[in-house]
């Protein structure tokens, strides 16, 4: 998820005040009636508005290296349609996100950086857990964009920004877990 989508506040906003002025009838006239049924109404569908936003925060998904001595924050990407689109269109990663790349078998295709914004680090994953293969790759707006490979088949990709393994002293041979919210 992008940053602003899922976000209601605005129509919330509206729809509570439009409630304070039905709400108000201006003498003494008894509209509660009228009034109450309009309430159960709003309240329920603000109920549901607000459950819509909360099931689209970004989940708590993570990926712990090296026994725990790093932690990344990721958006799983474990269909072909987000595995194809990945981090495309992207404009900025904040310092400890990024995203993990899953299959349920090995894998050996490339990655390449068609339309990607920024330069990201990718760390591939075997089937044991362990990384086998640290690259940098950079941003490509127009084809032929180099692709990226790893050194064998791998069940797991993990894109972070560029330097990200580096600056967090992981390495070839350190263990890469995914951590799935509940």
């Amino acid at each position: 998820m992008r940053a602003g989508e899922g976000n209601r506040t605005p129509d919330l906003l509206l729809t509570m005040e439009a409630l304070c002025r039905l709400s108000y009838s201006g003498g003494m006239r008894d509209d509660s009636n009228v009034l109450r049924p309009l309430s159960l109404v709003v309240i329920l569908a603000l109920t549901g508005c607000s459950s819509q936003a909360t099931s689209d925060a970004p989940a708590e998904d993570r990926v712990e290296f090296a026994g725990g001595a790093a932690t990344l924050m990721v958006e799983v990407a474990d269909t072909p349609t987000a595995r194809s689109r990945g981090l495309m269109g992207v404009e900025s990663l904040p310092p400890d996100q990024g995203m993990v790349f899953i299959w349920g078998t090995l894998e050996d295709a490339a990655f390449w950086m068609k339309d990607t914004l920024i330069p990201l680090s990718i760390a591939f994953v075997g089937d044991d857990d362990l990384i086998h293969t640290i690259l940098e790759m950079e941003p490509c707006e127009t084809e032929p964009c180099r692709t990226y490979e790893a050194r064998r088949p791998y069940v797991m990709a993990v894109e972070a920004n560029a330097g990200w393994f580096d600056e967090h002293g992981i390495e070839v041979g350190d263990t890469a877990d995914l951590v799935r919210a509940p």
